[in-house]
């Protein structure tokens, strides 16, 4: 995945800048974890070593891969907290109605069920289906 050119140094040096390649580019082609085809180079000519810029190379290379996917997973993040709702008045996800009669209806799904005593027991499966079923006809066009 990582392609090695090797060339000369510019700067000071002397002789050894000019007759021995002692600067390193490496170049990264990858797939980053949000499947975005990504093109990252480092190089280094700092060191009158190939070895020691070669080493510093995949340092700053390896660095800036590690930027890319720390931002793919703030954006995410970020994401996630634009689609949260905020929590007040008329918000709420489902009412549950006790008396006069017996309903609990969820309000994002319109899923209803005259059953309050199953869902306070735990019985939710209706509502997870309901839930789970609306959010795969949001994703599919």
């Amino acid at each position: 995945e990582v392609e090695l050119q090797r060339f000369h140094s510019s700067g000071a040096g002397g002789q050894n800048v000019n007759k021995v390649e002692t600067g390193v580019r490496l170049i990264w082609k990858g797939t980053l974890s949000d499947g975005s085809e990504e093109r990252v180079v480092a190089e280094c000519q700092q060191e009158r070593s190939q070895l020691q810029n070669r080493e510093k190379a995949m340092i700053l290379l390896k660095s800036r891969i590690y930027e890319l996917e720390k931002n793919i997973r703030e954006r995410e993040k970020q994401k996630l907290q634009d689609s949260k709702s905020s929590i007040e008045w008329g918000s709420q996800i489902r009412s549950y109605v006790f008396h006069p009669y017996n309903m609990v209806k969820d309000h994002r799904t319109e899923v209803e069920t005259g059953d309050v005593q199953s869902v306070m027991d735990g019985d939710l499966d209706a509502f997870m289906k309901g839930y789970l079923m609306m959010r795969l006809s949001e994703e599919t066009p």
